[in-house]
């Protein structure tokens, strides 16, 4: 019983690190623009039945509840949290959040590949392409004249400017489309804020922004992260709570090995 315990006990310390791992994240991400937290799941392993339950009794009647040990728990996915973050103003002109569903779309450096992201800062290049902090293109690809001075974006996306020497008739820039996925935790996160299309999270549909669920654009504003600090840090002092405790268990069964071993001598 006492090996069963250690090993049973081992498992549980090593998905409660994995947990760790998952809270560090999180609270490493707390002011990452537009990220999604992530939340471990787990299983319990196999059982060992040594009496089934329904066994049939002598009295010709069946056995209530059976005798079932269990081999510990593991890991076995981290869901991916697409609550809607706290919209913060920065009055900054090519700062856009999606307020709803959906996702922007940027072209990655292969030139063939999009990538996804709920993180809305823009900036111009020096032909005028709007471009994410890591330079990929948006996608479809906006490009600012160089005489528009104001850029002003709708909630359905359409983008316009303004040139000072006509400043009552505005510049047709073009129009913002967002992605919407059916299954959005199926995506693959690859770092610098963006997400990958995987056959889990099925292909996306795009269109305007407000139409068919997706959400709206709201200029002069970022979505921040959906972590919630509190939160995280009453899961991580759970987390090392029951840490301890199979830690313990280990102490505890390790010196009934040794009692057993000394009852030999």
């Amino acid at each position: 019983m006492s090996i069963r315990a250690l090993s049973t006990a081992s498992t549980g310390m090593t998905s409660l690190q994995q947990q760790i791992d998952v809270i560090a994240n999180n609270l490493a991400n707390v002011n990452t623009t537009g990220f999604k937290r992530l939340r471990a799941n787990f299983q319990d392993l196999f059982y060992h039945h040594s009496r089934r339950v329904g066994t049939g009794a002598a009295s010709g009647s069946q056995l209530p509840s059976g005798v079932q040990l269990g081999h510990g728990v593991k890991l076995v996915g981290t869901d991916r949290i697409f609550s809607q973050g706290p919209l913060e103003t920065t009055e900054r002109e090519l700062d856009l959040a999606v307020d709803g569903d959906g996702f922007f779309q940027v072209r990655l450096i292969d030139g063939t590949t999009v990538g996804y992201t709920r993180d809305g800062t823009f900036h111009r290049d020096r032909d005028g392409s709007l471009v994410n902090n890591q330079g990929l293109y948006f996608e479809p690809q906006l490009r600012v004249p160089a005489e528009v001075t104001r850029v002003t974006v709708a909630q359905d996306g359409t983008v316009e400017g303004f040139d000072p020497a006509n400043p009552t008739t505005p510049v047709t820039i073009g129009n913002i489309e967002i992605a919407r996925f059916s299954n959005p935790e199926g995506l693959i996160a690859i770092g610098e804020n963006l997400f990958l299309e995987t056959s889990a999270s099925g292909s996306p549909t795009v269109g305007r922004p407000g139409s068919e669920g997706r959400g709206v654009i709201q200029q002069g504003f970022l979505e921040s992260s959906n972590v919630e600090s509190v939160r995280e840090l009453t899961e991580m002092i759970q987390t090392q709570r029951a840490f301890e405790l199979n830690s313990a268990t280990i102490e505890t069964a390790d010196e009934m090995l040794q009692r057993l071993g000394n009852l030999r001598r």
